[in-house]
């Protein structure tokens, strides 16, 4: 069942050439979204199975959110279209990515989820070094590379290793978990860095902040699930250890969610706030994970899923912004009231998910995940309080800054957006705040 859509992409290849087809491939990326959902199990084991390829609850979630990532993305890269800046590669990296995505999500193997993981960089890299704005994109994407590469290569150690000590990599095998340390780090480090941790999070910022829209939007809407995803997979290889060892990672997490939300309000560019902001999230998320609990596993889950829609919305008001203006500076979006007074509506809606307010999908994430981490220990609380607090204050300082204030660097003209713009926001939005009727689905996964 797994196939039909590998061959749909496979065949996509020629339809990336065609000469105006920019919208006909985003009608097919539409398409593809409407028969993946019928691939849909209510029950929460795996469906379509075969050899390689499966999709439970979890990659089911994940394979939806990619596709309709990448969807969006299309549809908010429409100025390399009209500039025809190489619109034709951009659409083949694209599905490129898209295919890789797919196969890191859908294998039901360990060796082959890790083959189409690093695979997957390589098209972000693309993107960022492609279609980036500035000259430092080039050291944005050495780090992306570096970070990822460095990180990963104990991984692939550690797979064979395994493999010699259980005798498969499939992921129904993993009855024999191992309690090594050494074994656990070589493997958790590359999701670490992916998600990514405090401390090894410097990559990310600059990525963000080099990469056009597409990118930031597949970064924050899916690159940074590959870790938590990883993780989840897993941890019933290395419990044992991990039971042991996990304090250490919860609490640079929440110590480093509560640094990087300080840092969020040192930021004078929207897209390097909202890419703090990112790390603040997934150090949450990150925290959740590590408890090993029921609310843990299900509240990422959820978490993951929320982020992902809420910070690609985000990234593409902040396009839509610099479009106009030709600025990422909060000094120069002051007062985008006066200039584009529809657009605030947009810009309220999603600052507010960012800060989890009902009814979003954030709201579930965060209540779940703090309640696995405070019932893991109560000191939590503090570190907890302080970075829901402080996701509330640069969100809404994002909100009024970029809203409110006069405008005083010359005279610009006044905009209401195009349609495509709004279509783009609504399709972040909505379904992040539709999502939240289903949360069981989220949170009882396994």
């Amino acid at each position: 069942m797994m196939m039909k859509f590998l061959f749909l992409m496979i065949f996509m290849v020629p339809m990336s050439f065609i000469k105006k087809g920019f919208w006909l491939n985003q009608c097919l990326y539409m398409l593809m979204i409407f028969m993946f959902f019928f691939e849909f199990s209510f029950g929460f084991c795996f469906s379509s199975l075969s050899y390689t390829w499966g999709v439970d609850l979890l990659s089911f979630v994940m394979i939806m959110l990619s596709f309709w990532i990448c969807s969006l993305m299309i549809l908010a890269s429409a100025g390399i279209f009209k500039e025809e800046y190489f619109s034709n590669l951009f659409l083949l990296v694209m599905l490129f990515l898209l295919f890789s995505l797919f196969c890191t999500f859908a294998s039901v193997n360990l060796f082959v989820f890790y083959l189409f993981f690093e695979m997957s960089l390589i098209p972000t890299l693309f993107l960022i070094m492609g279609w980036g704005y500035q000259p430092e994109r080039i050291q944005a994407g050495v780090y992306l590379l570096f970070y990822t590469l460095i990180a990963s290569l104990p991984m692939m150690v550690s797979i064979f290793y395994y493999y010699q000590f259980n005798s498969s990599l499939d992921y129904f095998f993993f009855f024999n978990e191992v309690d090594s340390l050494m074994f656990y780090l070589c493997m958790s480090v590359v999701f670490f860095v992916k998600i990514p941790m405090y401390f090894i999070h410097l990559w990310l910022p600059k990525a963000h902040v080099e990469a056009p829209v597409s990118g930031s939007m597949i970064l924050a809407g899916v690159m940074l699930k590959l870790g938590g995803y990883g993780l989840l997979r897993l941890m019933v290889v290395f419990s044992p250890v991990a039971l042991s060892i996990n304090f250490v990672f919860i609490v640079i997490s929440l110590v480093g969610g509560f640094y990087v939300s300080m840092i969020c309000f040192r930021q004078v560019d929207i897209k390097s706030l909202i890419a703090y902001s990112s790390v603040a999230h997934m150090g949450l998320v990150l925290g959740g994970l590590m408890t090993m609990n029921y609310w843990g596993m299900g509240g990422s889950l959820a978490m993951m899923v929320a982020h992902g829609l809420c910070s690609s919305g985000l990234f593409c008001l902040a396009n839509i912004s610099y479009e106009r203006l030709g600025s990422r500076s909060f000094f120069l979006n002051k007062g985008l009231i006066n200039l584009m007074p529809s657009m605030s509506l947009w810009w309220f809606l999603l600052s507010s998910s960012n800060m989890a307010a009902p009814p979003s999908l954030n709201l579930l994430g965060e209540i779940t995940l703090i309640n696995s981490l405070i019932s893991w220990s109560l000191y939590s609380m503090i570190f907890l309080a302080f970075i829901s607090f402080f996701s509330a204050v640069y969100s809404l300082f994002l909100y009024s800054y970029s809203q409110h204030g006069k405008i005083f660097s010359g005279t610009y003209s006044f905009s209401l957006g195009s349609v495509r713009e709004y279509l783009l926001l609504f399709m972040h939005w909505f379904p992040l705040n539709l999502l939240v009727l289903k949360g069981d689905y989220m949170i009882n996964w396994f």
